[in-house]
């Protein structure tokens, strides 16, 4: 596997930005999943990105990874146009997602999943990648007690777990998680919310896309609100909590009466 350095571009001078999505539009074949998104991730940040169904979430994280062409738009990161350049290479550079229904290896043991993992890395044969296999068993300590076990026959919370530690395996500069609550019980949810805040905490750099907007909301620092392929909301977290429109929309809660 080549990997591509990415190089300073002049559209980005801030520093502070790792992730810039510039009037990103995405297709495929007539129809129009994302129409023009923009959206920023500072170093450091938590930020969710919360919408309905088909609202373009996916499409969005998808196209910022490399799964999917963009058909306009760009893609910076760490200040560097990446719009075009393939998914294992921006892995290569630090951008690396969990994706939506996890996509674990389940015929492979919980142990090989984390060794591919680590792929970008040459696997485990660097002391780092050691240290980081150690720090994700710390984390979480159901997959230590099952390295031998087929990932396939695990639950749906322990697929998850293992989604999450494979994509910490690749040692992420920003780890971008598409629904993490997907099929999950509330407890595990709970769980795994903190597990993320945590990782935040210790200075990772996370874009949750999430449809249970007040689990998102209630560890984000910022967030959006993406509908019809559109930001059409955005602000600090807390602020959007609050929002009567979205209180309603996705939160469940009716705005005041005027």
């Amino acid at each position: 596997m080549t990997t591509q350095e990415i190089s300073p571009d002049s559209d980005s001078n801030d520093a502070d930005v790792l992730l810039d999505i510039q009037s990103m539009e995405l297709r495929y074949g007539a129809a129009v999943a994302v129409r023009d998104i923009s959206l920023k991730v500072k170093r450091g940040q938590l930020v969710a990105v919360i919408g309905n169904n088909g609202a373009g979430k996916s499409s969005m994280v998808k196209g910022a990874t490399g799964l999917v062409a963009p058909s306009g738009g760009k893609v910076l990161f760490r200040g560097a146009d990446t719009t075009r350049m393939s998914a294992n290479a921006k892995v290569g550079q630090g951008l690396v997602m969990v994706p939506e229904g996890r996509l674990i290896f389940p015929d492979q043991s919980v142990e090989d999943n984390l060794i591919l993992g680590a792929y970008v890395h040459g696997g485990l044969k660097s002391a780092k990648a050691k240290a980081t296999r150690e720090k994700v068993l710390e984390l979480f300590p159901r997959l230590k007690e099952r390295l031998g076990q087929q990932a396939g026959s695990m639950s749906g919370g322990e697929q998850q777990m293992l989604a999450i530690a494979r994509g910490l395996m690749a040692e992420p500069e920003l780890l971008i998680i598409d629904e993490l609550s997907l099929g999950l019980a509330p407890k595990i949810v709970d769980q795994l919310m903190g597990v993320l805040s945590a990782l935040n905490n210790d200075g990772l750099t996370i874009l949750l896309v999430e449809q249970l907007a007040s689990y998102a909301l209630a560890i984000a620092d910022h967030a959006y609100v993406i509908a019809n392929g559109r930001v059409a909301r955005e602000g600090p977290s807390q602020v959007l909590a609050r929002d009567p429109e979205v209180m309603e929309a996705f939160l469940g809660r009716k705005k005041p009466a005027a």
